[in-house]
């Protein structure tokens, strides 16, 4: 993989480093033997390091390309269904139809979860935000299926898998069914995986949900889309945690709880929250002066992406899939024809165009989750929901290709050593 190398001089010493070449993307300097010499490199928030070697997902943000074990983000979203992309993820190939209708059964037949875990819920607030309840219900799972958790063992790891996959849907909506005080509705084994977690989250005991197949389809884009993006906060939260041997159900509670910042999986519900702010079109033009003006604070969410610079490839198909679904519903609501003018201008502006300020996954997955009746505190859930396969994914690869606990190094910046002398009197 090595072959070239790099020489990096440091007053009178020169260190030779290899240059490794990866599949596709940027060739990478291994600075592991840096540390023998007496040297780190200072890298905050990993931007410029590599942290692992990975075999699942491709970014180029400049090309705006998103490539899930070598297969294009948008023939995936269009020609395949989320559980398809799944067992992408996981196994690395396409599945032949054996395969997939094997994959399919097994999950749908454990969908649901130990009739324990439901008291759990009400240990919470009825006010509680769903990602809380969410990542302390994820996390005490592995108090109920501790009878595979040899993070060693490889079939161990199939099974949790299979078993977060398929529950966490179920946990997910029950989330929100708590939070509004209804009755818990149990998975229906004869519903695909979208439409299973929209029957749900909105069906009652006293009247059945039907599951518009378009409403289905928009969903089933919603989780393949968010299903994994390379080395984000999250998924590298996993491999952090996971690398101390830690059992899977904390390692995704982890990951659940990195991407319930509103930097990561929040940004949905901020561009809402925005759309909200800016209430009706007429006042979007004083929005737009103010997100121009360097001296205001104010900032349009869900434009631009901190690694595409080009158009977000998943955007494309999450921009046709909106305007589906606003057909569908033939929806009058001012916040959606707020963010539908906000798309137009943005796409049309000549200072958006120039910084590359697109609509990106976000902005439109927001407006598709409200249009569907979801309400804002859920968008980071469902997130969640669909990235679990990201993050089971890379934590099965860490662990085949050989565990090395994350260790970090800092830049110390504080005291010298000094002496203490105590001025506390004692009694």
């Amino acid at each position: 993989m090595a072959d070239n190398k790099a020489k990096l001089t440091i007053a009178e010493t020169s260190v030779d480093l290899d240059v490794l070449s990866p599949t596709l993307g940027s060739k990478v300097i291994d600075i592991r033997t840096l540390g023998s010499k007496g040297y780190y490199t200072y890298d905050p928030g990993f931007t410029s390091t590599a942290s692992c070697e990975s075999k699942i997902t491709f970014i180029d943000g400049d090309n705006g390309i998103l490539l899930h074990r070598g297969f294009p983000i948008g023939q995936l979203a269009t020609e395949s269904t989320y559980l398809e992309v799944c067992y992408i993820l996981l196994y690395g190939e396409a599945p032949t139809q054996e395969q997939y209708d094997k994959f399919k059964t097994t999950v749908t037949r454990h969908t649901m979860i130990h009739e324990q875990i439901t008291r759990l819920f009400h240990g919470f607030r009825r006010d509680s935000h769903p990602m809380a309840v969410l990542c302390g219900v994820t996390g005490a799972l592995a108090a109920f299926y501790h009878d595979a958790l040899d993070v060693s063992n490889p079939v161990h790891r199939d099974i949790t898998a299979y078993r977060l996959l398929s529950k966490m849907p179920t946990v997910a909506a029950m989330c929100y069914k708590y939070s509004i005080g209804q009755p818990f509705v149990y998975p229906k084994n004869d519903l695909s995986y979208a439409g299973n977690f929209l029957h749900m989250m909105f069906a009652t005991p006293c009247e059945e949900y039907v599951v518009n197949p378009v409403l289905e389809r928009a969903m089933d884009r919603i989780f393949i889309l968010h299903a994994d993006h390379e080395q984000n906060a999250s998924t590298s939260t996993v491999r952090t945690a996971g690398s101390s041997g830690a059992n899977p159900f904390a390692c995704i509670a982890a990951g659940i709880a990195s991407l319930w910042g509103p930097a990561h999986g929040g940004a949905n519900e901020a561009c809402l929250r925005m759309l909200e702010e800016i209430k009706t079109v007429e006042h979007i033009p004083e929005f737009i002066k103010r997100a121009k003006d360097k001296n205001d604070s104010f900032r349009l969410m869900g434009f631009g992406h901190r690694v595409y610079k080009n158009y977000d490839p998943r955007a494309t198909v999450m921009r046709e899939t909106c305007h589906e679904v606003l057909k569908e519903l033939n929806l009058n609501d001012s916040l959606l024809e707020v963010a539908m003018e906000l798309e137009r201008i943005a796409l049309n502006d000549p200072y958006f165009i120039e910084k590359k300020l697109y609509p990106n996954v976000d902005f439109y997955s927001g407006i598709i989750l409200k249009a569907l009746g979801i309400p804002s505190n859920m968008f980071t859930v469902i997130f969640a929901i669909a990235r679990t396969i990201g993050w089971i994914a890379h934590w099965n690869e860490m662990h085949e290709d050989g565990l090395k606990i994350a260790r970090p190094r800092q830049l110390y910046t504080g005291y010298d050593e000094r002496e203490f002398k105590s001025e506390i009197k004692k009694k």
